[in-house]
């Protein structure tokens, strides 16, 4: 194992991949010699595979990972609150807003039924007050004919009355001749 680089100074320390333009070919670069001589360290004398030490160094690295992430998941976290937070009151206003027009909408709304309701009563009144006076109007028309009636009536009568007189001394005139 490379006392240079150990896993968590590895992880520590940002990866930076270089493309072969980058690279010289004649000369390595030290940072693909030091990751040379990590992977040839993972093998032991025999030329097996170190199993232990391979296993401790992946979950260093995975533990420090993790952490990174929690800790890059905790701001996030963080920043996504403050923001569906900011996000809430702002809906809040806006609701409440919404709510005091609604308000202002409806009393506007029962202003204007009860002008209707008034405006309706006021023309049934009118049309009322202009059906009554219709209707005086034709009473007093035939109030007015049946009192031109009974003028004929009681001159009928008074004529007939006339005649009757009249026919009575007629009937006495012819009597006093016959006899």
């Amino acid at each position: 194992m490379s006392s240079h680089l150990s896993p968590r100074n590895a992880k520590d320390q940002p990866r930076t991949r270089k493309s072969s333009t980058d690279l010289s070919p004649a000369k390595p670069s030290p940072t693909s010699r030091s990751l040379k001589h990590e992977r040839v360290s993972r093998l032991d004398s025999s030329g097996a595979y170190d199993r232990e030490a391979y296993d401790a160094r992946r979950e260093n690295r995975m533990a420090a990972r993790k952490k990174a992430e929690e800790e890059a998941g905790c701001t996030d976290y963080k920043k996504m609150y403050e923001e569906a937070l900011s996000t809430n009151e702002r809906l809040k206003s806006r609701l409440q807003g919404s709510k005091q027009e609604l308000v202002l909408v409806q009393t506007q709304l029962e202003r204007v039924t009860q002008r209707k309701i008034t405006m309706t009563e006021r023309s049934n009144e009118r049309s009322m007050l202009e059906t009554e006076k219709r209707e005086t109007r034709v009473l007093q028309k035939k109030i007015s004919d049946m009192e031109d009636e009974v003028k004929v009536q009681t001159e009928l009568k008074n004529e007939n009355q006339r005649l009757k007189d009249e026919n009575g001394a007629l009937i006495r005139v012819i009597s006093k001749l016959s006899k």
